[in-house]
């Protein structure tokens, strides 16, 4: 199978959670209203849970418009709160209620997570974010070919693997041979990923 490297390296603006210097590094292009990305959250959110400080996780944007009519306006949501520290407070409230994604929705998750209401409408109202986003977008269509969500990249190398828990596990433990992990002692991780790997290998 074809290895696909990430062209458009990862930098200080993009969206990242975790230690900048973590041996691993899981890349979604992710859309807000796409059932399979909210199908993936909470996988991602257990992956992180379990690896901690092994993983460094980063988000860009994908709204493809024709199919999510609503994506692109949670995406400036997203970024709006983003530029008041708070991207991954959106980015999870967005993906909770992906059903609710109207305007007065996203003022609603502003509120709850404790943003200034006047300039996230500000931001809102002028399309603050969306030439960005745009630009954003375009590079991913047309220099990374990303043509659907949830697509992801494991340090940097296209994974088309399945997305549950342990396959994604595996391939974040094997990602990087000379940089092992060391997993939290407690998590009784170890011996599953040996399994899997076991199981791999035969």
């Amino acid at each position: 199978m074809e290895t696909i490297k990430l062209k458009n390296v990862i930098t200080e603006r993009d969206h990242t959670f975790g230690a900048p210097d973590a041996p691993r590094t899981l890349l979604e292009y992710g859309n807000f209203e796409c059932i399979h990305c909210g199908g993936a959250y909470p996988i991602i959110k257990e992956v992180q849970k379990r690896l901690a400080d092994n993983l460094r996780f980063v988000f860009r944007h994908f709204p493809t418009v024709r199919t999510h009519p609503h994506s692109l306006r949670a995406a400036e949501a997203s970024e709006a709160s983003g530029a008041q520290g708070k991207f991954w407070e959106m980015h999870d409230q967005l993906f909770m209620h992906q059903q609710a994604l109207e305007d007065h929705d996203l003022s609603r998750y502003a509120r709850r997570i404790g943003l200034d209401g006047e300039k996230f409408a500000y931001d809102m109202a002028q399309n603050t974010f969306l030439e960005q986003i745009k630009i954003d977008y375009d590079r991913s269509l047309f220099d990374e070919h990303v043509t659907g969500t949830p697509t992801f990249y494991i340090n940097d190398v296209r994974y088309n693997g399945a997305t549950d828990v342990e396959s994604l596990l595996l391939a974040i433990k094997q990602a990087d041979p000379e940089r092992p992990i060391v997993l939290p002692e407690k998590s009784g991780l170890r011996g599953v990923l040996r399994r899997l790997h076991r199981g791999a290998n035969k």
